[in-house]
């Protein structure tokens, strides 16, 4: 569903990504590990377009995503940001139907409203959160929030950006779960940025490592043990000594 062939970004004397090249097959979950700073995100934004590659291609279903109409285009795409990236003057349900109340996927405003608490009854949340504002949500509840929010429009691909971050490990295992339940309810195509190895093993179909640049190793995630590439063991493991030198 999505190909990225030799995609190149440099931002002046740093070159992020060095030829990548990747497949994301239709309904699977695709997780990308790696360390910080190694380009997982930048790699997530030229997808969508929020930064446009120095080389190489981005296709999607086979046609380049930059001749594509851009509103139909982002139409198909749901999104969990990291950092939750709520609206703190808007109330809950206002945050979850932020697309349908705008755009080309605007909603009547009562069906906008219901949609949004059907979708905050889907991530465990009840109707009652929806007048509240974010500020008087715990962490773990705007996490959830958000993930109400990136299966609103009922879209067809979701990414994921570092999902558990700042979330205790019951909390992280919980949004792992929600996650791998949505995704296959959905059928949808998903993609995970993260280096919680707990949400690699709970979410992921297939993995892939990017590492200077490049995929290091991709394969399905029952193989993610016995990868047999040093760079991959270093990092599932957290090991200190390896290929992967440690910023000091």
């Amino acid at each position: 569903m999505i190909e990225l062939s030799n995609l190149s970004k440099a931002f002046g004397a740093n070159h992020v990504l060095r030829g990548v090249n990747l497949e994301i097959n239709k309904g699977t979950s695709m997780v990308i590990i790696g360390g910080s700073g190694t380009g997982k995100s930048v790699l997530l934004k030229c997808i969508l377009g929020l930064v446009s590659p120095d080389a190489g291609t981005i296709t999607l279903d086979g046609r380049d995503v930059t001749q594509q109409d851009r509103d139909a285009f982002l139409a198909r795409f749901g999104m969990l940001f990291q950092g939750g990236a709520l609206f703190d003057s808007l109330p809950v349900w206002q945050n979850v139907a932020f697309r349908l109340l705008r755009g080309s996927l605007k909603r009547p405003k009562a069906e906008a409203r219901e949609i949004a608490i059907e979708k905050l009854r889907r991530v465990g949340l009840t109707p009652d959160v929806a007048d509240r504002f974010p500020a008087e949500l715990s962490g773990g509840m705007q996490k959830r929030v958000g993930l109400a929010r990136a299966i609103a429009a009922e879209p067809e691909i979701i990414f994921f950006d570092e999902p558990t971050t700042g979330l205790d490990p019951i909390m992280a295992g919980v949004i792992n779960d929600l996650i791998r339940e949505i995704v296959t309810e959905m059928g949808a195509t998903a993609m995970t940025i993260t280096h919680d190895m707990s949400s690699v093993r709970a979410i992921a179909d297939n993995v892939a490592m990017l590492h200077g640049g490049k995929i290091r190793w991709t394969g399905p995630v029952s193989q993610l043990d016995h990868s047999g590439d040093a760079h991959v063991d270093q990092f599932i493991h957290g090991r200190a000594e390896g290929p992967i030198e440690a910023v000091r």
